[in-house]
């Protein structure tokens, strides 16, 4: 049985986290008409568990774990964890436009976890916890920052400390962090990742 105590610290030890080169996962499907959203909300197993439990029937095809947003390639969990990468944890979500729109996810993100302290969540602090959109084209721009300055006003009362930044590159998390919480139920969470219940937008 997990202990209370074990959900509420993230495992970085030799068993759970391997630091030997792995290859990593293969590379999202982007079936035609989809599109992609990259987010980055703190500890990247929670972010990709709560997108998958509220919208895997609900238009989202897919959604991956890793890195984006540094300055070195091949980013590895133990590089990116020291905070010399430049990398954020992030998710990248493959989504159905036609039946979950872009601005529906940033308005979830901003509702799933704390905007407005500056790189961390909860217990978890150094840059590679940051807040932060990646979009993929200018509209992805333009609903982000629409968003984002709603959310601000109505929502987090001037405190929203979100990147806005336009998508580099991307890199796929070793293959052990995909599906994280999945394959560990009694995995640690964030304290920060849970849905508030906000009005709608005006």
């Amino acid at each position: 049985m997990t202990s209370i105590f074990q959900r509420l610290t993230r495992p970085f030890t030799s068993t759970t986290m391997r630091f030997a080169p792995e290859q990593s996962a293969q590379s999202m499907n982007l079936p035609e008409g989809a599109q992609k959203a990259t987010l980055a909300a703190g500890c990247f197993w929670g972010i990709e568990h709560m997108y998958r439990k509220d919208f895997g029937s609900k238009g989202l095809l897919d959604a991956r774990v890793g890195y984006i947003g540094g300055n070195v390639d091949n980013p590895t969990y133990r590089s990116v964890c020291s905070g010399r990468t430049g990398h954020a944890e992030a998710c990248q979500i493959v989504f159905d436009p036609n039946q979950l729109s872009y601005r529906t996810i940033i308005e979830y993100f901003y509702k799933m976890h704390d905007p407005t302290t500056l790189n961390r969540q909860g217990p978890d602090t150094g840059s590679q916890y940051r807040s932060g959109i990646f979009y993929h084209d200018e509209e992805q721009k333009q609903i982000a920052e629409d968003v984002t300055k709603k959310a601000n006003e109505q929502w987090w009362k001037g405190g929203i400390k979100t990147e806005i930044l336009p998508a580099g590159q991307w890199w796929d998390a070793e293959t052990y962090h995909q599906l994280y919480l999945d394959k560990n139920p009694g995995g640690y969470e964030c304290p920060s990742h849970y849905l508030r219940k906000f009005p709608d937008l005006q």
